[in-house]
């Protein structure tokens, strides 16, 4: 069975908000293959990906906390099959040929979280993938492939912009209270001023 190797493009939210778009691109290539997936591992993928660090350990973080506990290594994920609509993927362990079967979008938050190589079977891809219009605009979080550190990000605080440290006070906020959903309302309202100044 072939493989290609993709990476994150980005999440955007689908009309009604209800759930949201995982777009995965190909490596070394220029298809994209469109995932929807809910709300909370939308929320779970893009928190890593952006450094952010909840109060407390979200479910895919405990799944890798379990793995390095146990000396589990996760080798690859696998988007393996396509069957009525519906995306299914697998998490292959070094350990004694250990797949465990669990949806994309769990998988996809466990990767991002032990840095493992995610993988689309190559038919899955030729059927459903996209190619984009030329010049068409990248996803909503184009560096999700190579976030930040954490230890080099920049809290923004005493920004001199009065609206930016009233949002940021209440991201805050809504971290420690473990408000994920407003967090990440509050996350892109603060990015949107950002890039406008």
């Amino acid at each position: 069975m072939d493989k290609v190797q993709v990476v994150i493009l980005g999440i955007s939210a689908t009309p009604g908000n209800n759930a949201f778009a995982l777009i995965l691109k190909e490596l070394e290539g220029n298809n994209r293959l469109p995932i929807i997936i809910g709300a909370f591992e939308a929320q779970s993928i893009a928190f890593e990906l952006e450094g952010v660090e909840p109060p407390r350990p979200l479910t895919h973080d405990l799944f890798k906390i379990i793995f390095d506990t146990f000396g589990y290594q996760l080798n690859e994920v696998f988007i393996d099959n396509l069957d009525e609509g519906t995306f299914h993927a697998k998490l292959i362990f070094e350990n004694e040929g250990i797949q465990i079967d669990c949806r994309p979008s769990d998988a996809i938050a466990i990767a991002v979280r032990t840095n493992t190589p995610i993988f689309v079977n190559a038919e899955i891809m030729e059927e459903a993938g996209v190619t984009p219009i030329q010049n068409e605009p990248e996803g909503t979080f184009q560096n999700f492939q190579q976030p930040v550190p954490k230890a080099e990000q920049q809290p923004v605080h005493s920004s001199g912009n009065k609206r930016l440290d009233v949002l940021q006070s209440q991201l805050d906020k809504a971290i420690k209270d473990e408000n994920y959903e407003a967090a990440a309302k509050l996350r892109d309202e603060i990015k949107k001023i950002l890039e406008s100044s």
